[in-house]
């Protein structure tokens, strides 16, 4: 009787295979969790930062293709700038689209499906980054015959939905470590860390934005005879990014941490590279502009040469080959100036001068 029911349910179920995500309905005929169609993503590469690079990089190239067309020891210093300024502004994009401003690892055991009494030995990464979170999972080799690696993304940017992103993640059956932490991202969690995360990483990626504005305007400054306002723009970078850290660390902060337990051990965060680097790209942009704006009101003439651009204030432009280096403008002072030479002139040239100035003196010439 129970056989003659069993197979009726199978050929019943042949007949009418269930639709894709449905892991509820065929868990109670012995099957488990997680049913996730399609590849298995492996740890890609960041397109975001692979995009960054390679443009610096064609930059930097294609300026070093043109350094042999400068002469002297303008070339090292205009090679100095250009590397300082291109490794600047790369670094700051990349710590906006990085997710590794907050991170953690921990090795454990967990259990692997739903409705399974089945634990693995994984590696569990979490990356906390401005737009987002991204969860890891790595199992040891030769464990259920199946290869366990993961890489998901959830994301809070504007005009996307973290809800919708978890709620599509459950569909797909995704391991449970992966779901434990991103259900706790969730803005319905009452660990509350989507909305401090979240706000963090609005704010902090603007502060940001406004401060590679003010490394593009430093350049410019700093290509034009407006040195001291291109050290002001520095000096307007480095705190931005600067402002940005301590607006993040503030957000992050309101709330009590939310532990993370992960079978048998426990996952905890901490600063990541990211927080670092803008730290370190942020000092950097305060010391630089500094010392713009100081050598500007102590050595301006050595600030000016390291530039490449002409000193002095007048109206006298003289255009010389300087040694070793490409023909450039030179003002010089009044001071400077040589005294006016006084030429005679020939008898008939000076008559002739006398006769327009003076018509009605005859004797004017002599």
């Amino acid at each position: 009787m129970f056989k003659q029911l069993e197979y009726s349910v199978i050929i019943v179920i042949m007949e009418h295979p269930p639709p894709p995500y449905t892991s509820t309905k065929m868990a109670a005929f012995g099957h488990t969790f997680p049913f996730y169609p399609g590849p298995k993503p492996t740890f890609p590469m960041d397109t975001t930062s692979a995009i960054i690079i390679t443009i610096f990089l064609t930059a930097l190239v294609t300026f070093i293709i043109i350094l042999p067309g400068i002469r002297g020891k303008m070339r090292l210093f205009w090679l100095l700038r250009m590397v300082t300024s291109l490794f600047i502004g790369a670094l700051i994009l990349a710590v906006i689209f990085s997710s590794k401003w907050s991170v953690g690892q921990v090795s454990t055991n967990t259990s692997y499906k739903a409705f399974s009494s089945e634990w693995i030995s994984a590696e569990v990464g979490l990356q906390i980054g401005l737009g987002g979170v991204n969860i890891t999972l790595t199992g040891t080799p030769g464990q259920l015959n199946e290869t366990i690696n993961y890489n998901e993304e959830f994301t809070w940017r504007l005009g996307e939905n973290y809800a919708e992103e978890y709620a599509k993640a459950l569909e797909k059956g995704l391991p449970d470590p992966v779901l434990y932490l991103a259900e706790k991202f969730t803005p319905n969690s009452p660990c509350g860390l989507h909305s401090q995360y979240r706000l963090a990483g609005h704010y902090t990626s603007a502060i940001l934005w406004v401060a590679f504005l003010c490394w593009l305007l430093a350049n410019v400054m700093l290509s034009m005879p407006v040195l001291v306002y291109g050290g002001h723009m520095l000096l307007a970078t480095g705190i931005f990014q600067l402002s940005g850290l301590l607006f993040f660390s503030m957000a992050t902060s309101l709330t009590p941490p939310c532990p993370l337990h992960l079978g048998t051990a426990t996952l905890h965060t901490h600063r990541g590279p990211a927080f670092w680097i803008t730290l370190a790209t942020g000092l950097l942009c305060v010391l630089l502009g500094l010392a713009v704006v100081v050598a500007h009101w102590m050595q301006p003439h050595r600030l000016k040469a390291f530039f490449n651009q002409s000193g002095g204030d007048s109206s006298v432009l003289e255009w010389i080959p300087e040694e070793g280096g490409l023909l450039s403008p030179r003002y010089r002072s009044t001071a400077e100036s040589p005294e006016p030479l006084d030429i005679p002139l020939s008898g008939a040239s000076s008559e002739t001068c006398c006769k327009e100035e003076y018509p009605g003196e005859p004797d004017c010439a002599l």
